[in-house]
Protein backbone atom coordinates (compact mmCIF):
# COMPACT_ATOMS: atom_id res chain seq x y z
CA UNK A 1 0.00 0.00 0.00
CA UNK A 2 2.83 2.37 0.83
CA UNK A 3 4.37 1.83 -2.60
CA UNK A 4 1.11 2.06 -4.56
CA UNK A 5 -0.42 5.05 -2.74
CA UNK A 6 2.93 6.66 -1.78
CA UNK A 7 1.87 6.97 1.86
CA UNK A 8 5.28 7.95 3.29
CA UNK A 9 5.73 10.53 0.56
CA UNK A 10 2.46 12.13 1.66
CA UNK A 11 3.33 11.79 5.35
CA UNK A 12 0.33 9.60 6.17
CA UNK A 13 -0.47 6.06 7.33
CA UNK A 14 -2.94 3.31 6.47
CA UNK A 15 -4.83 3.94 9.71
CA UNK A 16 -5.15 7.67 9.02
CA UNK A 17 -6.31 7.07 5.44
CA UNK A 18 -8.91 4.47 6.44
CA UNK A 19 -10.33 6.69 9.19
CA UNK A 20 -10.44 9.59 6.75
CA UNK A 21 -12.24 7.47 4.14
CA UNK A 22 -14.84 6.27 6.61
CA UNK A 23 -15.33 9.84 7.83
CA UNK A 24 -15.96 11.05 4.29
CA UNK A 25 -18.46 8.25 3.68
CA UNK A 26 -20.43 8.83 6.87
CA UNK A 27 -20.50 12.58 6.23
CA UNK A 28 -21.94 12.17 2.74
CA UNK A 29 -24.08 9.06 3.41
CA UNK A 30 -27.16 11.27 3.42
CA UNK A 31 -27.08 11.23 -0.40
CA UNK A 32 -28.03 7.54 -0.30
CA UNK A 33 -31.51 8.50 0.88
CA UNK A 34 -31.87 12.07 -0.41
CA UNK A 35 -31.03 11.26 -4.04
CA UNK A 36 -33.51 8.36 -4.43
CA UNK A 37 -36.22 10.39 -2.70
CA UNK A 38 -35.73 13.34 -5.04
CA UNK A 39 -35.41 11.38 -8.29
CA UNK A 40 -38.35 9.12 -7.40
CA UNK A 41 -40.56 12.21 -7.70
CA UNK A 42 -40.08 11.89 -11.47
CA UNK A 43 -41.49 8.35 -11.43
CA UNK A 44 -38.17 6.53 -11.07
CA UNK A 45 -38.10 3.45 -8.84
CA UNK A 46 -36.72 4.40 -5.40
CA UNK A 47 -34.87 1.13 -4.79
CA UNK A 48 -33.31 1.13 -8.26
CA UNK A 49 -32.09 4.70 -7.80
CA UNK A 50 -30.71 3.77 -4.37
CA UNK A 51 -28.61 1.00 -5.90
CA UNK A 52 -27.57 3.23 -8.82
CA UNK A 53 -26.50 5.88 -6.31
CA UNK A 54 -24.33 3.39 -4.39
CA UNK A 55 -22.74 1.90 -7.50
CA UNK A 56 -22.08 5.19 -9.31
CA UNK A 57 -20.54 6.67 -6.16
CA UNK A 58 -18.36 3.58 -5.73
CA UNK A 59 -17.23 3.60 -9.38
CA UNK A 60 -16.30 7.28 -9.40
CA UNK A 61 -14.63 7.21 -6.00
CA UNK A 62 -12.61 4.04 -6.72
CA UNK A 63 -11.38 5.50 -10.01
CA UNK A 64 -10.42 8.67 -8.13
CA UNK A 65 -8.43 6.64 -5.60
CA UNK A 66 -6.83 4.00 -7.81
CA UNK A 67 -6.20 6.12 -10.91
CA UNK A 68 -5.69 9.67 -9.61
CA UNK A 69 -4.42 8.72 -6.11
CA UNK A 70 -6.40 11.56 -4.55
CA UNK A 71 -8.59 11.50 -1.39
CA UNK A 72 -11.79 12.80 -2.98
CA UNK A 73 -15.13 11.02 -3.10
CA UNK A 74 -17.86 11.19 -5.73
CA UNK A 75 -21.61 10.67 -5.78
CA UNK A 76 -24.71 12.07 -7.50
CA UNK A 77 -24.55 15.80 -6.81
CA UNK A 78 -27.00 17.78 -4.74
CA UNK A 79 -28.29 20.67 -6.83
CA UNK A 80 -27.68 18.65 -9.98
CA UNK A 81 -30.33 16.14 -8.91
CA UNK A 82 -32.66 19.05 -8.16
CA UNK A 83 -31.98 20.49 -11.62
CA UNK A 84 -32.64 17.03 -13.10
CA UNK A 85 -35.97 16.68 -11.29
CA UNK A 86 -37.48 20.14 -11.12
CA UNK A 87 -36.02 21.94 -14.15
CA UNK A 88 -35.49 19.24 -16.77
CA UNK A 89 -38.31 16.78 -16.02
CA UNK A 90 -40.98 18.97 -14.42
CA UNK A 91 -40.00 22.31 -15.98
CA UNK A 92 -39.07 21.33 -19.54
CA UNK A 93 -41.27 18.25 -19.75
CA UNK A 94 -38.55 15.66 -20.39
CA UNK A 95 -39.22 12.05 -19.44
CA UNK A 96 -36.81 10.88 -16.74
CA UNK A 97 -35.31 8.50 -19.30
CA UNK A 98 -34.62 11.42 -21.66
CA UNK A 99 -33.09 13.37 -18.79
CA UNK A 100 -30.73 10.45 -18.12
CA UNK A 101 -29.77 10.49 -21.79
CA UNK A 102 -28.91 14.19 -21.48
CA UNK A 103 -26.75 13.42 -18.44
CA UNK A 104 -24.97 10.67 -20.40
CA UNK A 105 -24.23 13.09 -23.26
CA UNK A 106 -22.89 15.66 -20.81
CA UNK A 107 -20.62 12.94 -19.40
CA UNK A 108 -19.18 12.26 -22.85
CA UNK A 109 -18.67 16.01 -23.25
CA UNK A 110 -16.77 16.04 -19.92
CA UNK A 111 -14.55 13.19 -21.13
CA UNK A 112 -13.74 15.07 -24.34
CA UNK A 113 -12.84 18.25 -22.47
CA UNK A 114 -10.72 16.29 -20.02
CA UNK A 115 -8.81 14.18 -22.57
CA UNK A 116 -8.04 17.29 -24.63
CA UNK A 117 -6.79 19.08 -21.52
CA UNK A 118 -9.33 21.91 -21.69
CA UNK A 119 -10.62 21.36 -18.15
CA UNK A 120 -7.13 21.31 -16.68
CA UNK A 121 -6.32 24.50 -18.60
CA UNK A 122 -9.32 26.13 -16.96
CA UNK A 123 -8.02 25.18 -13.52
CA UNK A 124 -4.55 26.57 -14.28
CA UNK A 125 -6.07 29.84 -15.50
CA UNK A 126 -7.86 30.57 -12.21
CA UNK A 127 -5.84 33.14 -10.16
CA UNK A 128 -4.40 32.01 -6.81
CA UNK A 129 -6.45 34.60 -4.92
CA UNK A 130 -9.62 33.06 -6.33
CA UNK A 131 -8.40 29.55 -5.49
CA UNK A 132 -8.06 30.56 -1.83
CA UNK A 133 -11.42 32.34 -2.01
CA UNK A 134 -12.99 29.18 -3.41
CA UNK A 135 -11.71 27.23 -0.39
CA UNK A 136 -13.13 29.80 2.05
CA UNK A 137 -16.41 29.98 0.14
CA UNK A 138 -16.78 26.21 0.21
CA UNK A 139 -16.18 26.39 3.96
CA UNK A 140 -19.12 28.77 4.39
CA UNK A 141 -21.22 26.71 1.99
CA UNK A 142 -20.51 23.48 3.88
CA UNK A 143 -21.24 25.19 7.19
CA UNK A 144 -24.56 26.48 5.84
CA UNK A 145 -25.50 22.95 4.75
CA UNK A 146 -24.64 21.77 8.24
CA UNK A 147 -26.69 24.49 9.94
CA UNK A 148 -29.59 23.76 7.59
CA UNK A 149 -29.46 19.99 8.11
CA UNK A 150 -29.30 20.53 11.85
CA UNK A 151 -32.34 22.81 11.88
CA UNK A 152 -30.21 25.46 13.59
CA UNK A 153 -30.91 27.78 10.65
CA UNK A 154 -34.38 27.72 9.06
CA UNK A 155 -36.22 29.76 6.41
CA UNK A 156 -37.94 32.98 7.46
CA UNK A 157 -40.46 35.03 5.52
CA UNK A 158 -39.38 38.18 7.30
CA UNK A 159 -35.59 37.87 7.39
CA UNK A 160 -34.93 35.12 4.82
CA UNK A 161 -33.27 32.90 7.46
CA UNK A 162 -33.43 32.71 11.25
CA UNK A 163 -32.70 30.39 14.18
CA UNK A 164 -34.68 27.17 14.51
CA UNK A 165 -36.34 25.92 17.68
CA UNK A 166 -33.58 24.72 19.99
CA UNK A 167 -36.10 22.88 22.17
CA UNK A 168 -36.91 20.44 19.35
CA UNK A 169 -35.14 17.10 19.74
CA UNK A 170 -33.40 17.08 16.30
CA UNK A 171 -32.00 20.59 16.76
CA UNK A 172 -30.95 19.85 20.33
CA UNK A 173 -29.20 16.67 19.18
CA UNK A 174 -27.27 18.63 16.52
CA UNK A 175 -26.17 21.19 19.11
CA UNK A 176 -25.03 18.39 21.44
CA UNK A 177 -23.15 16.81 18.53
CA UNK A 178 -21.55 20.15 17.68
CA UNK A 179 -20.31 20.54 21.26
CA UNK A 180 -18.95 16.96 21.32
CA UNK A 181 -17.22 17.32 17.96
CA UNK A 182 -15.72 20.71 18.81
CA UNK A 183 -14.43 19.26 22.10
CA UNK A 184 -12.82 16.28 20.35
CA UNK A 185 -11.23 18.50 17.70
CA UNK A 186 -9.94 20.95 20.32
CA UNK A 187 -8.32 18.00 22.11
CA UNK A 188 -6.63 17.06 18.79
CA UNK A 189 -8.12 13.57 18.92
CA UNK A 190 -7.48 11.78 15.63
CA UNK A 191 -10.80 10.76 14.09
CA UNK A 192 -12.63 13.44 16.06
CA UNK A 193 -15.11 14.13 13.27
CA UNK A 194 -15.95 10.43 12.84
CA UNK A 195 -16.22 9.79 16.58
CA UNK A 196 -18.42 12.87 16.88
CA UNK A 197 -20.79 11.53 14.23
CA UNK A 198 -20.95 8.10 15.86
CA UNK A 199 -21.50 9.55 19.36
CA UNK A 200 -24.24 11.88 18.12
CA UNK A 201 -25.97 9.01 16.29
CA UNK A 202 -25.99 6.91 19.46
CA UNK A 203 -27.26 9.79 21.61
CA UNK A 204 -30.03 10.29 19.06
CA UNK A 205 -31.46 6.82 19.77
CA UNK A 206 -33.00 7.58 23.20
CA UNK A 207 -33.94 11.05 21.94
CA UNK A 208 -36.01 9.46 19.18
CA UNK A 209 -34.08 11.14 16.37
CA UNK A 210 -31.98 8.21 15.18
CA UNK A 211 -34.18 5.72 13.34
CA UNK A 212 -33.14 2.21 14.37
CA UNK A 213 -35.79 0.48 12.27
CA UNK A 214 -34.06 -2.15 10.17
CA UNK A 215 -35.79 -1.27 6.93
CA UNK A 216 -35.50 -3.95 4.25
CA UNK A 217 -34.78 -2.93 0.68
CA UNK A 218 -35.71 -4.79 -2.46
CA UNK A 219 -32.86 -3.71 -4.70
CA UNK A 220 -33.61 -4.12 -8.38
CA UNK A 221 -31.56 -1.82 -10.58
CA UNK A 222 -33.22 -3.21 -13.70
CA UNK A 223 -35.89 -0.49 -13.54
CA UNK A 224 -33.30 2.19 -14.38
CA UNK A 225 -30.34 0.31 -15.90
CA UNK A 226 -29.57 1.49 -19.47
CA UNK A 227 -32.86 3.40 -19.65
CA UNK A 228 -30.81 6.37 -20.89
CA UNK A 229 -30.36 4.39 -24.13
CA UNK A 230 -33.83 2.95 -24.47
CA UNK A 231 -36.18 4.75 -24.29
CA UNK A 232 -34.02 7.77 -23.29
CA UNK A 233 -32.46 8.65 -26.64
CA UNK A 234 -35.68 7.73 -28.43
CA UNK A 235 -37.58 10.19 -26.24
CA UNK A 236 -35.02 12.91 -26.95
CA UNK A 237 -35.29 12.42 -30.71
CA UNK A 238 -39.09 12.27 -30.52
CA UNK A 239 -39.59 15.51 -28.59
CA UNK A 240 -42.21 17.82 -30.05
CA UNK A 241 -41.60 21.41 -31.12
CA UNK A 242 -39.48 21.33 -34.27
CA UNK A 243 -35.83 20.50 -34.88
CA UNK A 244 -34.42 23.92 -33.99
CA UNK A 245 -36.20 24.44 -30.67
CA UNK A 246 -35.65 20.81 -29.64
CA UNK A 247 -31.93 20.98 -30.46
CA UNK A 248 -31.63 24.24 -28.51
CA UNK A 249 -33.45 22.71 -25.56
CA UNK A 250 -31.23 19.62 -25.51
CA UNK A 251 -28.07 21.70 -25.92
CA UNK A 252 -29.15 24.01 -23.11
CA UNK A 253 -29.77 21.12 -20.74
CA UNK A 254 -26.48 19.39 -21.59
CA UNK A 255 -24.47 22.62 -21.24
CA UNK A 256 -26.20 23.41 -17.93
CA UNK A 257 -25.29 19.98 -16.56
CA UNK A 258 -21.75 20.46 -17.89
CA UNK A 259 -21.13 23.93 -16.47
CA UNK A 260 -22.49 23.18 -13.02
CA UNK A 261 -20.66 19.86 -12.70
CA UNK A 262 -17.40 21.18 -14.09
CA UNK A 263 -17.16 24.13 -11.72
CA UNK A 264 -18.53 22.27 -8.71
CA UNK A 265 -15.79 19.67 -9.25
CA UNK A 266 -13.04 22.19 -9.96
CA UNK A 267 -14.11 24.21 -6.93
CA UNK A 268 -14.05 21.19 -4.64
CA UNK A 269 -10.69 19.92 -5.91
CA UNK A 270 -8.97 23.30 -5.70
CA UNK A 271 -10.64 24.46 -2.48
CA UNK A 272 -10.11 21.27 -0.53
CA UNK A 273 -6.65 20.78 -2.02
CA UNK A 274 -5.64 24.32 -0.99
CA UNK A 275 -6.80 23.74 2.57
CA UNK A 276 -4.86 20.46 2.78
CA UNK A 277 -1.70 22.01 1.34
CA UNK A 278 -1.88 19.67 -1.66
CA UNK A 279 -1.42 22.36 -4.34
CA UNK A 280 2.03 22.92 -5.82
CA UNK A 281 3.83 26.28 -6.09
CA UNK A 282 1.75 27.13 -9.17
CA UNK A 283 -1.51 26.46 -7.32
CA UNK A 284 -2.04 23.23 -9.26
CA UNK A 285 -3.38 19.99 -7.80
CA UNK A 286 -1.25 16.94 -8.72
CA UNK A 287 -3.06 14.49 -11.02
CA UNK A 288 -5.81 17.05 -11.62
CA UNK A 289 -6.48 15.76 -15.13
CA UNK A 290 -6.86 12.21 -13.81
CA UNK A 291 -9.27 13.47 -11.15
CA UNK A 292 -11.33 15.27 -13.76
CA UNK A 293 -11.41 12.17 -15.95
CA UNK A 294 -12.62 10.11 -12.98
CA UNK A 295 -15.46 12.61 -12.55
CA UNK A 296 -16.32 12.50 -16.26
CA UNK A 297 -16.40 8.71 -16.45
CA UNK A 298 -18.48 8.51 -13.27
CA UNK A 299 -21.06 10.87 -14.75
CA UNK A 300 -21.58 8.71 -17.83
CA UNK A 301 -21.58 5.51 -15.76
CA UNK A 302 -24.10 6.99 -13.34
CA UNK A 303 -26.45 7.91 -16.19
CA UNK A 304 -26.31 4.33 -17.51
CA UNK A 305 -27.01 2.95 -14.05
CA UNK A 306 -29.91 5.32 -13.50
CA UNK A 307 -28.97 8.46 -11.58
CA UNK A 308 -28.32 12.13 -12.16
CA UNK A 309 -24.88 13.70 -12.63
CA UNK A 310 -22.09 12.30 -10.46
CA UNK A 311 -19.67 14.91 -9.14
CA UNK A 312 -16.82 15.33 -6.66
CA UNK A 313 -18.24 15.99 -3.21
CA UNK A 314 -17.41 18.95 -0.98
CA UNK A 315 -17.89 16.57 1.96
CA UNK A 316 -14.54 15.07 0.92
CA UNK A 317 -13.16 17.94 2.99
CA UNK A 318 -14.22 16.03 6.11
CA UNK A 319 -11.88 13.17 5.23
CA UNK A 320 -9.09 15.55 4.25
CA UNK A 321 -9.53 17.30 7.60
CA UNK A 322 -8.96 13.91 9.25
CA UNK A 323 -5.61 13.63 7.48
CA UNK A 324 -6.58 11.86 4.24
CA UNK A 325 -3.99 12.69 1.58
CA UNK A 326 -3.92 9.78 -0.90
CA UNK A 327 -6.16 7.55 -2.97
CA UNK A 328 -6.42 5.08 -0.11
CA UNK A 329 -8.88 7.47 1.51
CA UNK A 330 -11.04 7.41 -1.64
CA UNK A 331 -10.72 3.63 -2.00
CA UNK A 332 -11.96 3.22 1.57
CA UNK A 333 -14.93 5.48 0.84
CA UNK A 334 -15.66 3.61 -2.39
CA UNK A 335 -15.67 0.27 -0.58
CA UNK A 336 -18.06 1.73 2.00
CA UNK A 337 -20.47 2.68 -0.80
CA UNK A 338 -20.39 -0.92 -2.06
CA UNK A 339 -20.99 -2.26 1.45
CA UNK A 340 -23.87 0.19 1.82
CA UNK A 341 -25.77 -1.87 -0.74
CA UNK A 342 -25.80 -4.79 1.68
CA UNK A 343 -26.08 -2.89 4.97
CA UNK A 344 -28.36 -0.12 3.77
CA UNK A 345 -30.38 0.15 7.01
CA UNK A 346 -27.20 0.78 9.04
CA UNK A 347 -25.77 3.24 6.52
CA UNK A 348 -29.03 5.16 6.43
CA UNK A 349 -29.47 5.07 10.20
CA UNK A 350 -27.12 8.06 10.65
CA UNK A 351 -29.43 11.12 10.88
CA UNK A 352 -28.64 14.42 9.23
CA UNK A 353 -28.41 15.96 12.67
CA UNK A 354 -25.41 13.71 13.39
CA UNK A 355 -23.45 14.66 10.27
CA UNK A 356 -24.35 18.36 10.48
CA UNK A 357 -21.82 19.14 13.25
CA UNK A 358 -19.01 17.62 11.16
CA UNK A 359 -19.95 19.83 8.21
CA UNK A 360 -19.95 22.93 10.41
CA UNK A 361 -16.53 22.11 11.90
CA UNK A 362 -15.12 21.45 8.41
CA UNK A 363 -16.41 24.90 7.46
CA UNK A 364 -14.41 26.35 10.33
CA UNK A 365 -11.26 24.56 9.16
CA UNK A 366 -11.61 25.63 5.53
CA UNK A 367 -12.06 29.32 6.37
CA UNK A 368 -8.39 29.53 7.36
CA UNK A 369 -7.32 29.93 3.72
CA UNK A 370 -8.86 33.40 3.71
CA UNK A 371 -5.65 34.69 5.33
CA UNK A 372 -3.86 34.16 1.99
CA UNK A 373 -6.04 36.75 0.26
CA UNK A 374 -4.81 40.35 0.22
CA UNK A 375 -7.97 42.29 1.04
CA UNK A 376 -5.93 45.51 1.06
CA UNK A 377 -5.69 45.15 -2.73
CA UNK A 378 -9.17 46.14 -3.92
CA UNK A 379 -8.82 44.53 -7.35
CA UNK A 380 -8.09 41.22 -5.65
CA UNK A 381 -10.54 41.72 -2.78
CA UNK A 382 -13.69 42.31 -4.84
CA UNK A 383 -13.66 39.07 -6.90
CA UNK A 384 -12.52 37.11 -3.84
CA UNK A 385 -15.37 38.53 -1.75
CA UNK A 386 -17.98 37.74 -4.37
CA UNK A 387 -16.63 34.20 -4.72
CA UNK A 388 -16.87 33.65 -0.97
CA UNK A 389 -20.22 35.35 -0.43
CA UNK A 390 -22.18 34.10 -3.44
CA UNK A 391 -21.57 30.40 -2.69
CA UNK A 392 -23.63 30.27 0.52
CA UNK A 393 -26.02 33.08 -0.47
CA UNK A 394 -26.99 31.36 -3.75
CA UNK A 395 -26.45 27.82 -2.36
CA UNK A 396 -24.13 27.01 -5.25
CA UNK A 397 -20.38 26.53 -5.57
CA UNK A 398 -20.61 27.10 -9.31
CA UNK A 399 -22.34 30.47 -8.88
CA UNK A 400 -19.65 31.64 -6.49
CA UNK A 401 -16.88 30.69 -8.90
CA UNK A 402 -18.76 32.38 -11.72
CA UNK A 403 -19.15 35.62 -9.76
CA UNK A 404 -15.44 35.68 -8.96
CA UNK A 405 -14.46 34.98 -12.56
CA UNK A 406 -16.72 37.76 -13.82
CA UNK A 407 -15.44 40.42 -11.40
CA UNK A 408 -11.75 39.47 -11.64
CA UNK A 409 -11.26 40.76 -15.23
CA UNK A 410 -13.52 43.73 -14.51
CA UNK A 411 -11.36 44.95 -11.63
CA UNK A 412 -8.11 44.19 -13.47
CA UNK A 413 -9.28 46.09 -16.55
CA UNK A 414 -10.26 49.04 -14.37
CA UNK A 415 -6.78 49.00 -12.80
CA UNK A 416 -5.13 48.91 -16.24
CA UNK A 417 -3.76 45.40 -15.68
CA UNK A 418 -5.51 43.47 -18.43
CA UNK A 419 -2.34 41.50 -19.18
CA UNK A 420 -2.49 39.97 -15.69
CA UNK A 421 -5.65 38.13 -16.69
CA UNK A 422 -5.29 34.75 -18.40
CA UNK A 423 -7.21 34.70 -21.74
CA UNK A 424 -9.19 31.70 -20.51
CA UNK A 425 -10.58 33.81 -17.64
CA UNK A 426 -12.12 36.24 -20.13
CA UNK A 427 -13.74 33.31 -21.95
CA UNK A 428 -15.03 31.82 -18.70
CA UNK A 429 -16.42 35.17 -17.59
CA UNK A 430 -18.35 35.50 -20.86
CA UNK A 431 -19.64 31.93 -20.54
CA UNK A 432 -20.96 32.61 -17.04
CA UNK A 433 -22.61 35.82 -18.19
CA UNK A 434 -24.24 33.87 -21.03
CA UNK A 435 -25.35 31.18 -18.58
CA UNK A 436 -26.99 33.78 -16.36
CA UNK A 437 -28.70 35.37 -19.33
CA UNK A 438 -29.86 32.41 -21.38
CA UNK A 439 -29.65 29.06 -19.61
CA UNK A 440 -32.26 27.68 -17.22
CA UNK A 441 -31.42 28.08 -13.54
Amino acid sequence: MNEFFKLKEHNTTVKTEVIAGITTFVTMAYILIVNPLMLSETGMNFNAVFMATCLSAAIGTLIMGLYANLPFAQAPGMGLNAFFTYSVVFGLGYSWEAALAAVFISGLFFIFLTVTGVRELIVEAIPNSLKHAIAAGIGLFIALIGFKNAGIVVPSGATLVTFGNFLEAPVLLAVIGLIITAFLMAKNIRGGLLFGIIATTLIGIPMGVTDTTMTSFSLNIGDTLFKAFNPGFRDLMGMQGGFGPVLLSISTVVISFALVDMFDTIGTLIGTGAKAGMLDEKGKLPNMNKALLADAVATSAGALLGTSTVTTYVESAAGVAEGGRTGLTAVTTGIMFILAIFIAPFALMVPGEATAPALIIVGVLMMSTIKNINFEDFEEAVPAFFTIAIMPFSFSIANGIGAGLIFYPITKLAAGKSKDVHPAVYVLALLFIAKLAFLPR
